[in-house]
């Protein structure tokens, strides 16, 4: 149940963003949107909030939405319209940005209220890397010179 009032709150926050962007702006018709909003919601949440933001943090979570928004919107409003590809990038931007902001917020919710974090038995226990860490000495090249003397 908290996906799906997860995954509700993310629909109609990229609902509102693309209706503002896409149809007010633009001038796209409400379907068009409609469609993009909502095949965008599914494929990020799934992607980037069930898939990346367990396994990473914040930053890198909203990088990967801001590059599958970006990607998502560009491609089906290209195939949806037949505008300019030049128009259609710039105005997929400006959406992904917006978007992005959006999902910055939306990730320390999803974060602390969705993932119940006992039951993240496929994620690493440690995440600190110091084990594989190795030893350096203060010398970088060996002193030949001494060696040759101790012989």
């Amino acid at each position: 149940m908290k996906h799906i009032k997860a995954m509700g709150i993310k629909f109609v926050a990229t609902l509102v963003v693309l209706f503002v962007i896409l149809g007010l702006i633009f001038g796209m018709s409400f379907t068009n949107f409609v469609f993009i909003s909502l095949v965008l919601s599914v494929a990020s949440y799934l992607v980037g909030d069930i898939g990346i933001l367990p396994r990473t943090n914040n930053t890198v979570a909203t990088i990967a939405d801001f590059g599958l928004s970006l990607l998502f919107i560009w491609f089906l409003s290209a195939a949806l319209t037949r505008e300019n590809a030049t128009a259609l990038f710039l105005i997929s931007l400006v959406s992904a940005s917006a978007i992005s902001l959006f999902e910055m917020a939306f990730h320390k919710y999803v974060s602390s209220y969705t993932f119940d974090r006992q039951s993240e038995e496929f994620l690493p226990k440690h995440r600190n890397f110091h084990h594989y860490q190795t030893e350096a000495s203060k010398e970088i090249t060996p002193e030949i010179e001494k060696n040759r003397d101790n012989k």
